[in-house]
């Protein structure tokens, strides 16, 4: 909407690193599609201990077959990187400024302070890290980033979630300022990836959207119009522009190991509640 950039952009334009490489023709559309060249998740921490050597390591990784779609955190951390490139700041201030603020998310940050650790789940006990983590992020590609990445990182409550599902609901910020425009969030709420094999879910620009494809995180009752986003620790976001109904459900599966089961049908149920409430 500002204009810096454009769907079929390549991350060479902004990313002079990238130039001549194997993935330099990689085009932003399909990183927020999940289907570029860059394979899905690769526990770069074991080997890369730096932020630079990870973000080397991400450029260097083989190319996959991108005729598939292919949940990628690598593809996220490299759509940062262009967002820095483009601001010319840190991104952990470019979504204060054009997210958390507008927003008035106010419980929401990377690296969270001291003063907010009582109010903070703790998630595994790490194997890698040694100890229980409380107040760092759970992905450890994103510890050895700094805490701040594209694709991990950001704490926040349900509070401030809501603000986001209601400006994705209405494109306006909660003092009724236009924030995203309707066409901007049709765009990125249609299904990019329908026809496209590899994924249990449609994706839209960065969203998850439904599909026909069974069993999916929203539940049954969602409409064929809903999108939203799931994360790993057992978080959840799904909005129905259709009944104008959206759900936030933020749980903690990973405490104290990430290998465990059951957050998928949780997912499906509350989802399914919720509309049978609202309809009351």
């Amino acid at each position: 909407e500002q204009g810096k950039v454009c769907l079929e952009d390549t991350v060479a334009l902004y990313l002079p690193q990238y130039r001549g490489t194997n993935k330099e023709t990689i085009t932003l559309w399909q990183l927020l599609t999940h289907t570029s060249v860059l394979h899905g998740q690769a526990p770069l921490y074991r080997s890369a201990h730096t932020k630079e050597d990870l973000l080397e390591a991400i450029r260097q990784l083989p190319p996959r077959d991108n005729s598939t779609v292919e949940y990628s955190s690598q593809g996220f951390i490299v759509l940062g990187q262009v967002m820095e490139a483009i601001e010319d700041k840190a991104l952990d201030q470019i979504l204060q400024e054009q997210l958390f603020t507008p927003l008035n998310m106010e419980h929401t940050t990377y690296n969270p302070p001291a003063a907010w650790q009582s109010r903070i789940a703790s998630t595994e006990n790490c194997p890698w890290r040694g100890h229980v983590v409380i107040g760092q992020v759970h992905d450890e590609n994103a510890v050895v980033l700094g805490g701040v990445a594209a694709h991990a990182g950001i704490f926040s409550n349900t509070q401030d979630l809501i603000q986001v599902a209601r400006a994705m609901l209405t494109g306006r910020t909660p003092e009724g300022q236009r924030y995203l425009h309707e066409a901007t969030i049709r765009l990125m709420t249609q299904d990019h990836t329908g026809a496209m094999k590899g994924t249990q879910l449609a994706r839209g620009l960065g969203w998850q959207v439904k599909s026909a494809h069974r069993p999916s995180p929203f539940g049954d009752l969602f409409s064929a119009a809903s999108y939203g986003h799931t994360g790993f620790t057992g978080t959840g976001i799904f909005i129905d522009p259709t009944r104008q109904l959206f759900t936030v459900l933020l749980t903690n599966r990973v405490h104290p190991t990430r290998h465990g089961s059951g957050i998928e049908h949780i997912r499906r149920t509350f989802n399914n509640l919720a509309v049978l409430l609202a309809e009351e």
